[in-house]
């Protein structure tokens, strides 16, 4: 898979928040995305799934037959994502379900994040480190090229960031694409960095008229 954007921007409730962003991966890159609070990143990713809709740019996916952008991603965002009442493995398998192209079970997947014994407990009763965790499972249920990743190491201890890095490691190893906002130093080695800047009030830089989102 390769992804390309260019001269990508972004307005919210009126706002502009960042223009002229541009960055092209291919396969096993990763880009890191930072910026202070407020600078845009995580409406980029919103962008990047399909929940915000770009005020300008271009994004361009090659390489993955027919299907869309949406399909061939996965998205982690800061909140888990997960239903509270459902156990931890039938948060997984839902997710394995909806999202199609199964990898791991939900207990090969828990496994691989040392979280094997939660299997059949709600995830009411996990700590928060425990959750996130879960949550980061959903990138081994389903084989999907590009992971989508904000805030990624929220809640872990460092024992788990190493088992992240690890996960990040081989999906890029294997031709995977990883795009992770964050505020802090990732063990991604070789990834590229897009630091946004948000556009100040009353000084945003003009842009084009917005164009056919591809």
């Amino acid at each position: 898979m390769r992804l390309s954007v260019d001269n990508l921007a972004c307005r919210r409730s009126g706002r502009r928040i960042f223009s002229n962003l541009a960055f092209a991966l291919g396969p096993g890159d990763a880009l890191a995305v930072t910026g202070r609070n407020g600078a845009g990143k995580s409406s980029l990713l919103a962008i990047l799934t399909g929940r915000l809709r770009p005020e300008a740019g271009r994004i361009t996916v090659t390489d993955v037959g027919e299907a869309s952008l949406p399909e061939c991603l996965h998205a982690v965002g800061h909140r888990d994502g997960l239903k509270s009442s459902m156990t931890a493995g039938e948060n997984l398998l839902f997710a394995r379900d909806l999202l199609g192209a199964p990898r791991l079970t939900p207990h090969d997947a828990l496994e691989r994040l040392g979280l094997g014994h939660a299997h059949d407990l709600p995830v009411a009763y996990l700590s928060a480190g425990q959750r996130r965790r879960v949550a980061l499972a959903r990138l081994l249920v389903c084989a999907r090229p590009l992971w989508l990743l904000d805030e990624p190491t929220a809640a872990l201890d460092a024992g788990s960031q190493a088992i992240l890095a690890a996960l990040m490691d081989g999906h890029r190893a294997g031709g995977g694409l990883v795009i992770a906002a964050t505020h802090q130093t990732l063990d991604l080695p070789g990834a590229a960095e897009l630091r946004i800047e948000r556009c100040a009030a009353g000084a945003a830089p003009e842009v084009p008229e917005p164009e056919e989102w591809a």
